[in-house]
């Protein structure tokens, strides 16, 4: 079975999206077991107070220990669009891949040069809450799409 795992940038709190992101994942399971996993630490909140490279700093040294296995994407307004088939053909044939997206100041470019892929979910900007709702809903999309699960259609 397919190992997922999504980082985020996140204090841990419940939200309105919570119930979403637990029954896409719920659907998804058939295919996949989905890892949720919010980081945050002393650290990212020292240096929200810094400014923008500070922060995106700190988000890589977050995520840097979560680098090392599996197929590594990260979320990012400039990385590339892809719509759902081509999403789905980039966790064909993986054993695990891991998703990162960033905090309120997006990822630094040492962040993005250590991922095998960078994607955008849409030109517009968003919250990490609700990119990690679209996430959500495309893996499930994608894992149908492989499974020739109608749901796609």
């Amino acid at each position: 079975m397919m190992q997922i795992k999504i980082y985020s940038v996140a204090k841990k709190e419940r939200n309105i999206y919570e119930p979403l992101y637990k029954e896409l994942y719920k659907l998804s399971s058939r295919q996949a077991k989905i890892e949720d996993i919010e980081l945050f630490n002393k650290d990212v909140t020292r240096a929200h107070t810094i400014g923008a490279d500070a922060s995106k700093r700190s988000y890589t040294k977050l995520f840097t220990p979560y680098m090392s296995s599996g197929y590594s994407i990260a979320l990012h307004p400039d990385g590339k669009i892809a719509d759902s088939y081509e999403f789905s053909k980039l966790l064909s044939d993986r054993i695990s891949v891991q998703f990162f997206i960033g905090g309120a100041f997006g990822l630094e470019n040492e962040m993005l040069k250590q991922c095998d892929k960078v994607i955008s979910l849409s030109a517009l900007t968003m919250s990490h809450k609700v990119a990690k709702v679209v996430l959500a809903e495309q893996i499930y999309r994608a894992l149908s799409i492989l499974n020739n699960h109608p749901y796609h259609k």
